[in-house]
């Protein structure tokens, strides 16, 4: 078992290691953590951080307006890890579903409401909202509208 440390572990939050990862970086240290016995992925998403760019962060990290944020879990040594790492708008990230083949979906969650493309994704497609959607939902510059929604057996003309 390697130490965190040699991937700059920069913090704990919440009782998980923290570790913030160069950008391009994040493959290699999935792959590193997995080798080490981090072999579950429990959550891969992203985070727009518009209209907070002094948010804190790790020392010598620059912010960025987005963030990659991988949980991945070490089930046999009871252990957790957090990725994060900075990412600007259009960035092309790798796929990490060659290590854990579970985050295909979660991958295509951050493709759909953020835009973020995972080159070598098996099929990246919208997984929420249909293919001819305009825009990112989740991102924070993302305009609010407003869906009709039709019930079955509603009352008309209210």
């Amino acid at each position: 078992m390697t130490e965190l440390a040699d991937l700059g572990v920069t913090g704990q939050s919440r009782g998980q290691d923290v570790v913030h990862v160069e950008l391009g970086g994040d493959h290699d240290a999935v792959r590193h953590l997995f080798d080490d016995g981090f072999t579950m992925c429990v959550d891969l998403t992203a985070v727009d951080y518009l209209g907070y760019p002094n948010r804190a962060v790790a020392e010598g990290v620059e912010t960025e307006r987005f963030e990659l944020v991988v949980g991945l879990l070490d089930l046999e040594h009871r252990r957790r890890v957090r990725l994060r790492m900075q990412i600007s708008d259009g960035v092309e990230l790798a796929t990490i579903t060659d290590i854990h083949p579970g985050a295909e979906a979660m991958e295509r969650e951050v493709f759909d409401m953020f835009g973020f493309e995972f080159t070598g994704h098996p099929y990246l497609k919208r997984i929420l909202l249909p293919e001819e959607w305009v825009g990112h939902p989740l991102r924070k510059d993302y305009d609010i509208g407003r869906i009709p929604v039709q019930f079955k057996d509603a009352p008309q003309g209210r």
